[in-house]
């Protein structure tokens, strides 16, 4: 199954607008028109600016939009990101939705970036996860990517990912590796990974043909380096679980390839980001 189509921005706008701005619709001139600057007011990473955009677009597509920082780039208190130009009842119908959107957004990227810088000269990747937010996915994996960041399956359609509750259910690792195989066959080109609460499983799970990556969850660096340790053919490696900017240089030391943190998108904290109007003589 396929997630269906979804506009967060026109989901977002409606939630807010409702049948009409009361406050904006009484006291603004409806062709008064201002100039808003969208200005960081700390240190950040910019992600979110085409969707910051888009909700002044799809108030107002009259509405003129200059992004003055691309996704990915870095900013300091009191540099601009975004200059909209236009009616002013469209820029403040908009403002509220598109600051939740890029305040958030730039919160991921800034939280990726650090854990990306934390990494150093190490080779690890930081990966995401699915603790999204319901229907803002894309957006915050987006936001992921503009941090340095790398996106691991997007959904359960797109990849497979045997997890703990998976093995429970089946009742355990019995005609486990007869079942790799079989998936293997029926769809050649799916990426397999596996997720190893403990030692045993990870060597378990070696030597069972077909599987691409091991997830080693909540493992210490000891145990991650001799669970790599038996690494055969083209195998990966990925760390989960308990990883925090204190403790993920020391992860990655250990040569593991990839470093997943559900933190990036479920716990990043909200940059603070406003949008400053102009009135515009006419």
């Amino acid at each position: 199954m396929k997630p269906n189509r979804y506009d967060p921005i026109a989901a977002a706008l409606k939630e807010d607008i409702g049948d009409g701005d009361v406050t904006t619709d009484f006291f603004i001139p409806e062709t008064l028109h201002a100039t808003g600057r969208i200005v960081a007011r700390e240190n950040a990473v910019v992600a979110g600016t085409g969707v910051a955009s888009e909700v002044f677009r799809q108030v107002d597509p009259s509405t003129d939009i200059q992004i003055l920082c691309r996704d990915g780039d870095s900013v300091a208190a009191g540099d601009g990101i975004i200059e909209v130009r236009g009616l002013a009842r469209s820029i403040l119908k908009g403002e509220r939705i598109a600051l939740n959107l890029l305040q958030s957004l730039c919160g991921i990227a800034t939280l990726t970036r650090q854990f990306v810088d934390a990494v150093g000269n190490h080779s690890a990747k930081i990966l995401d996860t699915r603790k999204t937010t319901p229907g803002l996915r894309a957006l915050e994996k987006a936001a992921v990517v503009a941090g340095g960041g790398v996106n691991h399956r997007f959904g359960l359609y797109d990849m497979v990912l045997i997890k703990d509750n998976h093995l429970a259910v089946l009742g355990g690792l019995s005609s486990f590796a007869d079942r790799i195989r079989q998936l293997r066959q029926e769809q050649p080109n799916i990426r397999i990974e596996v997720e190893a609460d403990d030692l045993e499983q990870a060597r378990t799970f070696v030597e069972v043909d077909g599987i691409d990556v091991i997830l080693l969850d909540n493992m210490t660096p000891a145990q991650i380096r001799e669970a790599l340790a038996l690494k055969r053919n083209n195998i990966k490696f990925e760390a989960s679980g308990g990883i925090t900017l204190k403790n993920v240089r020391r992860v990655a030391a250990t040569g593991v390839d990839y470093i997943s943190i559900g933190a990036l998108t479920n716990a990043a904290r909200a940059i603070d980001i406003a949008l400053e109007m102009t009135h515009v003589p006419g």
